[in-house]
């Protein structure tokens, strides 16, 4: 399954959506997880969540880049961006504090491992499924 970090380290889930300088990829699974890849932004909002107001959608690179993620974690995300990412068929989720993703990836392989919560199942079916699950069998 593959999951996305935001942040500004590359090392914690320390950075807001909208703010994120980098999203590191990573597919978990309940035997292990490798690296994928490292996306970079340029262009992104201010840490406290102030836009400017110039009409640039800052957040379509970052909703293209989550394309095949099933979970995305993050310390803040705004409502209307939430919404684009659930529309985009990543299930975002905030953490209460600053986080080392190794320590996060470990949670998500033991919540895999064991009963993993309604939520996880979900997001796990999904990706099982593929895009075809939004195909209308009917002719």
């Amino acid at each position: 399954m593959r999951v996305a970090f935001a942040t500004q380290d590359r090392a914690n889930v320390d950075a807001h959506f909208a703010s994120a300088r980098n999203f590191l990829f990573y597919d978990i699974g309940p035997d292990g997880h490798s690296f994928v890849e490292a996306v970079e932004f340029d262009t992104v909002s201010a840490q406290d969540g102030n836009h400017s107001d110039d009409g640039e959608d800052r957040l379509l690179a970052k909703i293209e880049a989550l394309t095949g993620s099933a979970l995305l974690f993050v310390r803040a995300i705004g409502g209307p961006a939430a919404a684009r990412v659930v529309r985009a068929h990543v299930h975002p989720i905030k953490l209460p504090g600053d986080e080392p993703i190794t320590a996060v990836i470990e949670r998500v392989r033991t919540m895999l491992n064991s009963n993993p919560p309604p939520w996880l199942r979900r997001a796990v079916e999904n990706r099982a499924a593929g895009p075809e699950r939004f195909i209308d069998d009917e002719d």
